[in-house]
């Protein structure tokens, strides 16, 4: 095989890495100037977008060490299977090539993942030597975002979480059945080990900072993440949440990422190739993450098995409102936290100022508009001073709320053509 000059490699690797949503740019329209004479695009590969701890966007370069995989996934554009242009990185070209970006500024960090070249733990070592070279030799201070292979050996993954900022590993497909149908060589346990190992060394050290005197080497400070891919198997979203549910609860996930699968080729088991990327199904899904996580909500106060899929009109607040309007009209002035948080347009930032606001008074309807309820949801389920709206039944309410198609002009971009 023909030797690869290092800029090929960076477009087939930084491309190979697009498919990976598990850092904070995921979840936009997927758009591309390319061909078009336009600028911009949201869909190119390299660059990802996450948030340091202290709040910050930051740029990361992301990136696949190698696309070359010794595994066989359906779903995967890397996969063993798939006729695509192979390449690998050695160590030090990936480390002076995040250095080389780093001083021009291009980028703040790292999103590092791999296919599992070879073995899971032959990958892991490429990925700590990487790390390695970036924090020992170059003494990297910057965000590195890394990914642990399932399968790895707990050696491995305990080394890389000394190295990383954060740490993830993807389950991909939301159940095991879907995963020995379309991922033979992945299973449950070698996905959940690593996984809970990090999730177990991120405790420890924490309990053991709150009683130590010295300063303790961090380990992934930043948290652990995952992916689940939506669309590729025919999980309904009430699986899908009650299995994000768990993680939260049981690894201490940071956050879950959701992924519409983009179909990458013929294969019975999965959507046929001409079939859309089901984006709206997958903006619900993290909304309904945001209540699970933000908002107290649990997965089967959102769907049920006798409404397992997310209504793709509404978000999944109003929807469960409409569901429970015998709990409703709220009293603003006297309602907790907790039912303030379970109405539609009310958000954490605002209950929490209204729990502040109505210690000094009774509030109005212009007081809430100007403490960011979002009215026009918000209007009717409240009763406050001065204002309370007539009963509506759940279809009428659901006309009011269901926000009508774009009209085709919102479509097309607009021309500077006069």
């Amino acid at each position: 095989m023909a030797r690869l000059s290092l800029s090929r490699k960076l477009a087939i690797l930084s491309d190979a890495a697009k498919y990976d949503a598990s850092c904070a740019s995921s979840g936009g329209v997927r758009r591309n100037s390319a061909g078009t004479g336009g600028i911009g695009s949201t869909e190119g590969s390299g660059i990802c977008h996450s948030y340091a701890p202290d709040g910050r966007c930051i740029s990361l370069l992301k990136i696949l060490f190698s696309n070359d995989c010794a595994f066989d996934c359906a779903y995967c554009v890397n996969r063993r299977s798939n006729d695509v242009p192979r390449a690998s990185f050695t160590p030090r070209e990936l480390a002076d090539l995040v250095i080389g970006f780093y001083r021009r500024n291009y980028i703040e960090g790292l999103f590092l993942s791999s296919a599992v070249v070879g073995s899971p733990d032959d990958t892991m070592i490429q990925l700590i030597r990487t790390a390695k070279i970036l924090r020992d030799e170059y003494r990297f201070g910057g965000y590195i975002h890394a990914k642990a292979i399932p399968g790895a050996s707990p050696r491995l993954v305990t080394a890389l979480g000394f190295l990383a900022d954060r740490m993830s590993v993807n389950i991909e497909l939301p159940s095991e059945v879907s995963l020995r149908a379309l991922a033979p060589q992945k299973t449950k346990e070698s996905i959940f080990r690593p996984m809970s190992l990090i999730g177990d060394s991120i405790a420890e050290r924490k309990e053991k900072r709150l009683v130590s005197t010295r300063s303790l080497a961090p380990f992934v400070p930043a948290g652990q993440s995952t992916q689940l891919i939506v669309g590729a198997s025919p999980e309904t979203d009430l699986s899908i949440l009650s299995l994000a549910g768990g993680l939260y609860h049981r690894f201490g996930l940071k956050r879950v990422y959701y992924s519409a699968y983009v179909p990458v080729s013929a294969n019975p088991l999965l959507p046929a190739i001409t079939t859309t990327p089901p984006l709206l199904r997958e903006h619900r899904i993290y909304q309904a993450d945001w209540l699970l996580r933000f908002y107290g909500f649990r997965p089967d106060e959102v769907l049920s098995p006798e409404q397992p899929n997310l209504d793709e009109s509404l978000d999944p607040k109003t929807s469960w409102a409409l569901r429970h309007l015998d709990l409703f009209p709220l009293d603003i002035n006297r309602a907790s936290y907790e039912e303030l948080l379970r109405t539609p347009g009310i958000g954490v930032l605002s209950a929490k100022r209204i729990l502040t606001a109505r210690k000094g008074r009774r509030l109005d309807e212009d007081d809430l508009k100007k403490l960011g309820v979002v009215m026009k949801r918000a209007r009717y389920f409240l009763a406050c001073k001065g204002f309370s709206l007539p009963s509506l039944d759940a279809r009428a309410l659901r006309r009011l709320l269901t926000p009508p198609p774009p009209p085709a002009w919102k479509t097309r971009q607009l021309s500077l053509e006069f």
